[in-house]
């Protein structure tokens, strides 16, 4: 989800990546609730960090405590930021509908969308978004 935000409100100011250190399919839930926004997803794919090796960032931003705790180290002068996120999938296992597990997935949506919209400045002091 980040990412399909940051190329669509950012996407002339910075240039996205996204990568995780367990990739998986991409979740038809997080697909539908970026739909609803008028964000394409389905021709995203989830990547391992290895295929960015190479690539040169300016920042390195984790939004699950998981990868906080896992991510690689990067070359050269990058930052590192975390800021975290609630993991949908986990949230929605114990819905009692599919109306209700997406609204958790709408929850983060909107709140990745309110970390995006800071971007780049909002990298520079991460407590503040809090």
């Amino acid at each position: 989800m980040a990412e399909g935000w940051a190329r669509r409100l950012k996407g002339d100011a910075i240039e996205p990546y996204s990568a995780g250190i367990e990739p998986k399919p991409l979740d038809p839930r997080a697909v539908a609730v970026m739909a609803e926004e008028g964000i394409d997803l389905s021709g995203q794919r989830s990547k391992h960090v290895d295929e960015l090796w190479g690539v040169t960032f300016d920042y390195v931003v984790t939004v699950c405590d998981q990868a906080n705790e896992q991510c690689p180290c990067f070359p050269g002068p990058v930052k590192r930021v975390h800021v975290g996120f609630d993991d949908p999938p986990k949230l929605a296992a114990g819905a009692a509908s599919e109306e209700e597990a997406l609204a958790h997935y709408q929850r983060v949506r909107d709140e990745v969308r309110a970390f995006v919209e800071t971007l780049p400045g909002g990298l520079e002091d991460p407590t503040a978004l809090a």
